[in-house]
């Protein structure tokens, strides 16, 4: 008589489950995974590693204590956004509230919290003796009457073990760290990762500072840091430091150093004007040879390194274990002047990533001999090389067919998005990442106009109602003819971009986005994910011929479902605008109308500024765009908003994570009273949180 049990997957060893519930790492999946039966929970817990705190911090008392397997705790999401962890309770429950923490998460090693004061870490820290890795974030001002030193001493006096600090994204002086370093000396030798790339820097770390910190750290693996390159400032960073730096930590495998005129201007081109760093060729063969374990260099400088073509070479011998490489305004990278030998960072044949910035002497040459030296390349970027055309990134594109999958092009002057897109088209049906600029050409322009007028037409003309393949037939000859000077006569309704799933978009105020599927990005099937970046400044500007941005046209992606819409380097009146011209308040409406057609479930969005006032805040017109994205499960605003703006949010059905996320320096010290206060946010959150959701 045969068996009529059957095999279920909760057959299999508890090991291999638990193997198969730790690869989950999407939290929604794991909180379905968790429902299917008791032993599910009980393996989902007992694998999830990774936690990310959201809610009030008011709350905290009312922590599960079913998450005993964490070992990644981030604090610092916790609402209200930017303010001390501890605030929101009396004095006396303050040390009650870091114990609870304690009992919910015992086996924490790796803490983020945001850290507006020294306080909430001396609370913190003692209850996780073990942390090896601590992350701090701070967009606000450091506190005037905090000692030199003193955002940093909680964490070495109490963390023993410490083996990584990430400052990236905390605002501090340079002149706090060195000290402390010196102070604890045996803490400082054990860290392996040192970051201290802090985008919101205007000067960056001295030298003498970088040589102190490495001398301090001599076992350091993972270092990045911003500093000045530039000749004319004092103490700016050169040869001397460079060799330093290698010398003093000769374990690197992973270098970044980074002008801070390139953080706060990224796309910036800088002329022939441009000045020379003090960074030879000779000092950076030195650096390489001393540092035989890299395996990722960014060297972004921000002045001219000449001849840096020998010094690249070098790599390759010197460093073979490197795989990404990021190099900003070296020139010479690879001349290419023998056809028949490579040379420069074409020789590099290991690299995994390679990115090149304002590299004015680049060639078409030079990229041709790179496709084929840097055969391995899965991450291409370029930016500002003026020289480089369609046709010498096309053929290096095609020579890297099998491998490429992301490709970043930007400021170049040769390659607006119709040329990117010819460019990248031999991997059209591979390339999962793209970034490009949307700058038009006057034809596109011209054939944006005809297109609407023609679409209007059909729209008033009864007769053409029930052609709808002679439309289609029209639509398909029009994108044809925008391409009709492409590579090899090809056309972009064929263009299909099967695997793409993110897409990055530059576009300058005062631009339309609704020419984009007409250059042939129209049929992108998988697309989840866009990222755009609208820059400039409004005021001066007259009011856009038409009166949206054209977020509408993003409709025709299907599985389109996050959005990060970034207007936080659009600089605008708040206020009153002059005559004639538009307040921010007009252009939010620009750029956000059509946004409710989109089935969006996760959106990031940085509203328009006003530097004069220092003021990033949604708009009315803005706040009721945003409630029509019926679809949003999650709204991060990375600015501020008036309450009686962000109830308009209420009226989307399934919306479950709002927040208000000053992260931009100088972060507002001090709350409006029009704007959202502690009070404001814990009323919004109850009322958001008091719904009911379906799922």
């Amino acid at each position: 008589m045969p068996s009529t049990t059957t095999t279920t997957l909760c057959d299999l060893p508890d090991v291999i489950l638990s193997t198969i519930s730790s690869l989950v790492t999407d939290s929604r999946a794991r909180n379905s995974l968790s429902l299917v039966s008791h032993k599910f929970l009980a393996l989902e817990r007992s694998t999830r590693s990774h936690l990310t705190l959201r809610g009030n911090a008011r709350d905290l008392h009312l922590l599960p204590g079913c998450f005993r397997s964490i070992s990644h705790l981030d604090l610092s999401f916790l609402s209200p956004w930017g303010h001390s962890l501890l605030t929101s309770l009396p004095v006396d429950h303050h040390h009650l509230l870091a114990l609870r923490l304690h009992i919910c998460f015992p086996s924490t090693t790796t803490l983020t919290v945001y850290s507006r004061s020294p306080t909430s870490l001396e609370l913190l820290l003692p209850q996780w003796p073990r942390i090896r890795h601590v992350k701090l974030i701070r967009w606000h001002q450091r506190p005037s009457q905090i000692p030199l030193g003193g955002d940093f001493v909680p964490i070495f006096e109490h963390c023993g073990l410490l083996e990584s600090l990430d400052l990236s994204a905390f605002y501090h002086w340079t002149e706090d760290l060195p000290p402390v370093l010196h102070r604890y000396a045996d803490v400082a030798a054990r860290l392996t990762r040192l970051d201290i790339l802090t985008a919101s820097f205007t000067e960056g770390y001295k030298s003498s500072e970088i040589v102190d910190i490495t001398k301090a750290c001599p076992n350091l693996r993972d270092f990045r840091v911003a500093c000045t390159f530039d000749p004319r400032y004092f103490e700016f960073v050169g040869d001397e430091t460079l060799s330093t730096v290698s010398t003093n930590c000769p374990k690197l495998t992973l270098l970044h150093m980074v002008d801070t005129a390139s953080l706060a201007s990224p796309r910036t081109v800088p002329g022939s004007e441009a000045g020379d760093a003090a960074v030879t060729a000779a000092t950076l063969m030195e650096v390489f040879s001393a540092l035989p374990h890299l395996e990722e260099l960014v060297l972004d400088v921000g002045k001219n390194v000449k001849l840096s073509g020998v010094a690249l070479e070098a790599l390759n011998t010197k460093c073979k274990k490197l795989r990404a490489l990021k190099l900003g305004q070296f020139q010479g990278v690879c001349s290419a002047t023998d056809w028949g030998k490579l040379d420069g960072v074409a020789l590099c044949g290991g690299l995994l990533s390679l990115s090149l910035k304002n590299a004015g002497d680049l060639s078409d040459m030079g990229l041709i001999a790179i496709g084929k030296g840097c055969c391995k390349l899965s991450k291409f970027e370029i930016q500002g090389c003026e020289n480089v055309t369609v046709k010498g990134l096309r053929t290096m594109v095609s020579l890297l067919r099998k491998t490429l999958t992301d490709v970043r092009i930007s400021c170049c002057k040769n390659l607006d998005a119709t040329a990117s897109l010819k460019a990248v088209e031999p991997i059209s049906d591979r390339i999962k990442k793209l970034h490009i600029d949307c700058v038009w050409s006057s034809s596109e322009e011209e054939g944006r106009e005809r297109v609407e007028t023609s679409e209007a037409n059909d729209v008033n003309d009864d007769d053409d109602d029930d052609d709808d393949d002679g439309d289609d037939y029209e639509r398909s000859q029009k994108r044809c003819k925008y391409s009709s000077d492409d590579v090899n006569g090809f056309c972009s309704e064929d263009r299909v971009w099967e695997k793409l799933e993110y897409l990055s978009l530059w576009i300058s105020v005062g631009e339309f986005l609704t020419p984009l599927p007409l250059t042939g990005l129209d049929d992108c099937p998988n697309l989840e994910e866009i990222r755009i970046k609208i820059e400039g400044d409004c005021r001066g500007r007259r009011r856009p011929s038409e009166p949206e941005l054209g977020l509408s046209c993003l409709a025709l992606y299907p599985k389109l479902s996050k959005m990060q819409l970034d207007c936080g380097d659009t600089i605008g009146f708040a206020l009153t605008a002059p005559p004639m011209q538009m307040d921010l308040s007009l252009w939010e409406r620009f750029f956000l109308t059509g946004i409710g057609n989109l089935s969006l479930s996760e959106l990031d969005y940085w509203p328009p500024q006003d530097r004069d006032v220092n003021q990033r805040s949604l708009s009315l017109p803005g706040a009721g765009l945003l409630q029509e994205c019926l679809t949003l499960r999650k709204l991060f605003i990375h600015g501020t908003a008036h309450e009686h703006f962000m109830n308009f949010l209420l009226r989307i059905p399934n919306l479950r994570d709002v927040q208000l996320r000053e992260d931009y320096y100088p972060a507002p010290e001090n709350d409006m009273s029009t704007e959202m206060r502690v009070g404001s946010c814990s009323r919004f959150e109850d009322q958001l949180n008091s719904r009911i959701i379906i799922d």
